[in-house]
């Protein structure tokens, strides 16, 4: 796996911040999960409650770890068990909802559908291949620490901390991140081309000032100090260009076990037009292109849709469409005049915001989708929302007029060891 790293200046007030950016099933037990492992989770949980999550005597680069990855200090296995009671938590609360609204669901207890174990990610340690790191004063008040924050903006305790214990995050960025970075351009440059960052290898350089901790490109533009205008990952075979503020999965190796899964699971042929909905740079609808009859993505971020189109051209497919803008905005319009014949699958990879109403309306009305694949990274938040709008009867009211959704299929993928977090694909029919 290529290492992919960016680079970006912010400045605050007077003060200038960088930040360098820079299918195998789990064998462990389902539903019935031993006693062992359960009290393992309650003492994780216990342990990891509220602000003082880290241990007594812990140094500031452990407590740093404890917030961007609490599940370091527990062996993989471990972590996957507390992810999989995490995902049947979601499904268990969905199913409730769902019978509140008179759905028909399996027998009282049990879930709406299966959930299989969490799909190990293939790297569980320095699988980043973006990190973000900022320059701030750190707990000894040196005011050119190099790290990630701790503490919290209501607390005013705030301090920039060594990523030294952060597992997820490579070592070659961790030693970028050690040293002291030069503030202006040209040494910045020199500092990654011929300087201690160079044995970090960029590939592109950029500079970002901005008064944010985080903008996009319109708001501040990315300047390019060195290198290729993109970086590159290559993915299932296939060679995919990366704006510097395009989506794309941090952790490679994972994605490609989910995108796999996910060609299997729309069961896609010749005849099916693929929908992809916040398609990104393409990388789903790319993936799957040469076994279906048509692609056709959408994205609001115009670079990652430029990102698609090249991508599209370069690696010879010629079978995908790619449209810019909002997605409530495009999709009801595409979806509204469709006359094709053809079986027409949907997969939905929105952020952790969901998708909107409007958008959930516009599948849920089309007939010809009978199948929709829904990739969520926090299906505890708004995206319950989504699945509960998709499954509910009939509701003029709401325009919801098509005949509901059901869940078929739950598969958690670990795309992110070492934290809470997990990618969760819920396949549903109708």
């Amino acid at each position: 796996m290529a290492l992919c790293c960016t680079l970006s200046l912010m400045c605050r007030r007077l003060r200038q911040l960088l930040s360098t950016q820079c299918a195998l099933l789990s064998s462990l037990p389902g539903r019935d999960c031993s006693l062992l492992a359960e009290k393992r989770v309650e003492k994780w949980k216990k342990r990891n409650a509220g602000e003082g999550c880290s241990l007594p005597g812990s140094s500031w680069e452990e407590r740093l770890a404890d917030a961007a990855t609490p599940l370091w200090r527990l062996p993989y296995q471990e972590q996957l068990q507390v992810k999989y009671e995490n995902q049947r938590k979601v499904l268990q609360t969905l199913t409730s909802r769902l019978q509140e609204l008179g759905v028909d669901v399996q027998k009282p207890g049990e879930l709406c559908c299966p959930l299989r174990p969490v799909v190990p990610s293939p790297i569980t340690n320095g699988y980043r291949n973006k990190s973000t790191f900022s320059v701030n004063q750190g707990p000894d008040g040196n005011p050119k620490t190099v790290g990630l924050y701790v503490g919290t903006g209501r607390a005013r305790n705030i301090v920039c901390v060594r990523a030294d214990h952060v597992k997820n995050v490579p070592p070659k960025h961790k030693q970028v991140a050690q040293e002291a970075l030069a503030t202006q351009k040209a040494l910045l440059k020199e500092f990654f081309t011929s300087g201690p960052g160079a044995g970090c290898a960029l590939t592109s350089l950029y500079f970002q000032e901005s008064t944010m901790t985080r903008c996009s490109h319109e708001q501040s533009p990315f300047q390019l100090l060195y290198g290729e205008p993109h970086i590159f990952e290559d993915l299932l075979g296939l060679k995919f260009r990366i704006s510097p503020d395009a989506f794309f999965q941090v952790n490679t190796s994972g994605a490609e076990t989910l995108y796999q899964a996910v060609g299997e699971l729309s069961q896609a042929d010749r005849d099916t037009v693929l929908l992809d909905v916040c398609c990104g740079t393409g990388t789903i609808g790319l993936s799957l292109a040469r076994r279906v009859s048509k692609v056709i993505g959408i994205e609001i971020v115009e670079k990652a849709i430029e990102d698609a189109r090249w991508n599209a051209a370069f690696n010879g497919i010629s079978n995908c469409e790619f449209h810019s803008g909002k997605a409530e905005a495009v999709l009801p319009q595409l979806l509204c005049s469709w006359e094709d014949t053809r079986p027409l699958v949907a997969v939905v990879n929105p952020s952790r915001a969901g998708i909107h109403y409007r958008v959930v309306r516009a599948i849920r009305n089309c007939k010809a989708i009978r199948r929709l694949l829904y990739i969520c990274c926090k299906p505890e938040g708004e995206a319950t929302r989504n699945f509960l709008e998709l499954c509910c009867p009939p509701d003029p009211g709401k325009k919801l007029v098509g005949e509901p959704f059901a869940p078929v299929l739950a598969i958690p993928f670990d795309l992110f060891p070492h934290t809470v977090h997990c990618e969760l694909v819920l396949l549903f029919s109708r």
